[in-house]
């Protein structure tokens, strides 16, 4: 699946009292025929597409499907494969944050009614980057919660977590052929020294980066977070509840990569960004070796314009060495369509910053990686319809993993 993606973030900032929508900010709402049009032309069939939950869904039980069914019904006419992206890092404001327990049997409620809508939709991303979100609402304090605490963090966890679980369930409910594609961002934490506090630290945060997807996929979480998170107010029978949930079956797990996402602990016991030197390939396996699911690599963008079709081919070349090692990769996707705002700061803040990460420009001009982008799928996809169709991927890693399991 050759992949790209419409920014569709929508934290609240400021105690809930305004919303970073990035859909309205790069101007999808008005151009939203024009962008759709921009996905076939460089030819691709498959798009990431996160309909606005807080418009969507404004009220307790009550749906507002007009934007998306005009959206959707463009879709189809286009032949576009959209995988429906429905929790993208906020919520209603009915919800109000990720500390709410309401959260995961009310986005479970959104999930149902949507696939029953749009019974044709078939591929789906219930909750984005749920390590993400946690961390970047709860424990650094930058959206919707903008809490600073680990508490917090671990409630934000167990909430995306078990809807991600309630969603997946809904939607099969509508559609037994659903796939899911779960995508979370993949980080490496390394200590700059032998120090053992540092590398105490860093072994911390590698553990930490898992523990969403250890509770979406019911990988045992190891004994030491196990009891952070009963520290931090995991009852000890929802543990146990999520490790007799079975909803990956039919998952795909999506690593997305940056940049920054190998981090570096410093001789201060401070994080920050390494930059690219281990890749996506090294890191993306750490993930398959632990759940082994089919890969896909569901995010890449590079912050400089010029250096952007040199990043997209070291990404695809990721994705190739993956690929020649046995790892079942089924997609990669360059993240946007278009420019983003504000991204460049985590969108902490609305300074109005263009990102020039698109596939093409706000004024829906192409970028030289989105000349890069259809030349490379040109390339390529003849020889990606030659592999193995995504149903028959996701049956032998349901057979690869039971044997190990039982081994």
């Amino acid at each position: 699946m050759f992949a790209t993606g419409v920014e569709c973030s929508y934290p609240t900032l400021g105690g809930g009292r305004w919303r970073m929508d990035e859909m309205a900010a790069c101007d999808h709402y008005r151009h939203w025929r024009k962008d759709l049009e921009l996905v076939r032309r460089l030819g691709i069939r498959y798009l990431r597409y996160g309909p606005p939950l807080h418009l969507t869904n404004p009220h307790r039980g009550r749906y507002d499907w007009d934007f998306l069914d005009e959206v959707a019904a463009e879709m189809r006419r286009l032949g576009i494969v959209p995988i429906m992206d429905l929790c993208h890092f906020g919520l209603p404001n009915w919800l109000e944050n990720f500390q709410n327990p309401e959260t995961p049997q009310a986005l479970a409620d959104y999930a149902r009614a949507f696939a029953r809508r749009y019974d044709w939709v078939r591929f789906y991303t219930p909750v984005n980057e749920m390590y993400v979100c946690a961390k970047l609402s709860a424990l650094l304090g930058l959206w919707n919660e903008q809490a600073h605490d680990e508490h917090a963090f671990v409630t934000a966890v167990r909430h995306l977590a078990k809807a991600n679980v309630l969603m997946m369930r809904a939607i099969a409910t509508e559609r037994p052929d659903a796939i899911f594609v779960n995508s979370e961002s993949g980080e490496f934490f390394q200590s700059c020294c032998p120090d053992p506090k540092l590398c105490k630290i860093a072994d911390f945060e590698n553990q930490r980066r898992f523990l969403a997807l250890d509770l979406l996929y019911a990988h045992p979480v190891r004994e030491d977070m196990r009891d952070y998170l009963y520290e931090h107010g995991m009852p000890p029978e929802e543990y146990a509840w999520f490790m007799r949930q079975d909803v990956g079956k039919r998952a795909i797990l999506g690593v997305d990569y940056y940049e920054w996402n190998e981090k570096l602990v410093d001789s201060e016991g401070h994080v920050q960004a390494l930059g690219e030197l281990f890749g996506w390939h090294v890191i993306v396996e750490q993930y398959y070796r632990r759940y082994q699911r089919p890969m896909m690599h569901t995010e890449t963008n590079c912050l400089d314009a010029r250096e952007a079709p040199r990043w997209l081919w070291r990404q695809w070349h990721n994705v190739q060495l993956m690929r020649r090692s046995g790892v079942p990769i089924v997609g990669f996707t360059w993240y946007s369509l278009t420019d983003q705002v504000d991204w460049d700061i985590a969108l902490r803040e609305p300074l109005g910053n263009v990102n020039p990460v698109g596939l093409f420009d706000l004024n829906r001009d192409p970028r030289p990686v989105g000349q890069a982008y259809r030349y490379l799928i040109s390339l390529f996809s003849a020889e990606m319809r030659d592999t193995p169709p995504i149903e028959a991927v996701i049956d032998h890693c349901q057979r690869s993993d039971a044997r190990r399991r039982h081994a």
